[in-house]
């Protein structure tokens, strides 16, 4: 079957015009602050936009169809599209000359990863810093999802889109009609951005470092305006709760928060995922507060300990906002957890791991992955001593397929198999063992602070540059889940079938 080329080139026009229209936005502050940047930033945005309406106008005859060869190019090639633009703003207005560390710091926005190359934040334009955060939000529920919902205006059906963007186990839809399901989704994701923005305002922020911590926050991706990220405001307890809060919704599936909104409390707490991903986080947050309260070589002095010595409120804090903050894979960072202990260490490294919620704005192998992959391996003892037993694995009381049983456990191969491979290349850069695995399992976790010379004080700038492509490559590939843009190397999917 031909290719339908021409959609392609149509959608990747759209996502340019959206992704220009979001740079008028940055523009916009850029000028409402007046910091220089406001000509450079409007520039891109043109040259976007323009770039878009020749890529639509040149495909306009196209046909309107999408088929799922075209759907996993079309969200593959999307994001490299809306990265590639999303560089100019950096570039034209200075921030960032280098095109290697421009398309680093756009594309670990995009996919949500939050890891940075800039040194030092508080001395960048309020326009850039505003666009750096919107590149999160846009990326966050997925720049596809916002196409799918206006593509009725084009008469183009979106499913092929929507399965491609999210192909994970979860299939809960809140409406049978996927354009109504995007709008319902975004309209979640707003809603909480804006009572974030207010509520962070109200405890304390400036407007600007709100609003920019809310875009940050809901997206899960941890680009701050402050050096010190969250540890900022380490005086400042209820802005911390808050973003505890909103990281913790951001991480959930945000079907449960459509099903909170309808009242439909009893199907929250029976879902499976939703119950043992807040009762880890928990647990998880308790362990670290302990170690960290009883631990006797751990003084004030200690880097990374900004809390009083002693004082259970800011021990337990610290640590649900780092469990919470590394488990979402949002990034934020109100201590350096790698200097705690070394149990510690190991212990967030092994998060990195986890991942939120399917159907969240997270990354990771996500929580519903890791029960299912668990169940089947309780499930085979069963089945080695009842060998002629038919024996499936069950989720919130429903029987799974097999073939989902094993596209997960495929899926988790794949991605230790990636990290691994992702490892190795780092150190054959030259990093030593505990920044190159540390690395890459950020870099593909999409979850930002890592180990070794990428710990959660420092930044990436320091990689050489062909490791921070390298980088880039495991944060697109983690982002969109693995398959969609591994499936395009391989040579039988360019086949004619």
């Amino acid at each position: 079957m031909r290719l339908n080329s021409r959609i392609i080139f149509h959608l990747m026009g759209l996502l340019l015009l959206c992704n220009g229209g979001f740079m008028l936005l940055a523009a916009l502050v850029s000028g409402i602050y007046e910091d220089g940047a406001t000509l450079s930033i409007t520039l891109a945005s043109v040259a976007t936009m323009f770039a878009g309406v020749f890529a639509m106008y040149y495909t306009r005859g196209h046909r309107k169809e999408v088929k799922q060869k075209e759907g996993y190019i079309i969200v593959t090639f999307g994001w490299l599209v809306m990265s590639i633009s999303g560089m100019l703003p950096y570039i034209f207005s200075g921030a960032v000359p280098d095109i290697t560390n421009a398309f680093f710091e756009t594309v670990s926005g995009y996919t949500t990863t939050g890891a940075s190359i800039m040194d030092d934040i508080e001395s960048m334009p309020e326009g850039i810093l505003f666009w750096r955060s919107l590149t999160h939000w846009i990326g966050g529920m997925g720049i596809i999802v916002l196409a799918i919902a206006i593509l009725p205006l084009l008469g183009i059906g979106g499913m092929q889109l929507f399965s491609a963007e999210a192909p994970g186990p979860s299939a809960d839809k809140l409406h049978p009609r996927i354009t109504d399901t995007a709008k319902r989704l975004w309209l979640i994701y707003l809603g909480y951005t804006v009572a974030e923005t207010i509520l962070l305002k109200l405890a304390g922020m400036s407007f600007f470092d709100a609003i920019n911590h809310a875009l940050a926050t809901l997206s899960t991706g941890g680009f701050s305006t402050k050096n010190a990220s969250i540890a900022y405001w380490n005086d400042q307890p209820l802005i911390q709760y808050i973003i505890i809060v909103f990281m913790f919704l951001a991480g959930s599936n945000f079907v449960m928060s459509y099903y909170a909104f309808k009242g439909k409390v009893q199907r929250i707490l029976k879902d499976e995922e939703w119950k043992y991903y807040s009762i880890a986080i928990v647990i998880f947050s308790i362990v670290v507060a302990g170690v960290i309260y009883f631990q006797a070589n751990i003084t004030e002095e200690t880097p990374g300990y900004p809390m009083v010595l002693g004082k259970a409120e800011s021990s337990f804090r610290h640590a649900a906002f780092q469990v919470i903050s590394v488990i979402t894979t949002t990034g934020f960072v109100s201590a350096d957890f790698t200097q705690w202990t070394p149990f510690l260490t190991v212990f967030f490294f092994g998060l990195f791991f986890m991942g939120g919620s399917a159907g969240s704005t997270s990354g990771g192998i996500k929580i519903m992955r890791h029960l299912l992959i668990i169940k089947n391996g309780l499930l085979e003892f069963k089945r080695t001593l009842h060998s002629n037993a038919i024996i499936p694995v069950r989720y919130n009381n429903k029987t799974v397929k097999e073939k989902i049983v094993y596209n997960i456990i495929g899926f988790f191969v794949l991605y230790m198999l990636l990290f691994i491979i992702g490892a190795l290349v780092l150190g054959m850069l030259g990093l030593d063992f505990e920044s190159a695995v540390g690395g890459a399992a950020s870099s593909l976790g999409n979850v930002g602070p890592a180990l070794g010379s990428l710990n959660p004080v420092s930044n990436f700038n320091s990689l050489p540059d062909l490791a921070k492509w390298w980088c880039g490559f495991l944060m697109l590939a983690g982002r969109l889940e693995l398959f969609t843009v591994l499936i395009l190397l391989n040579p039988y999917f360019w086949k004619r079938t």
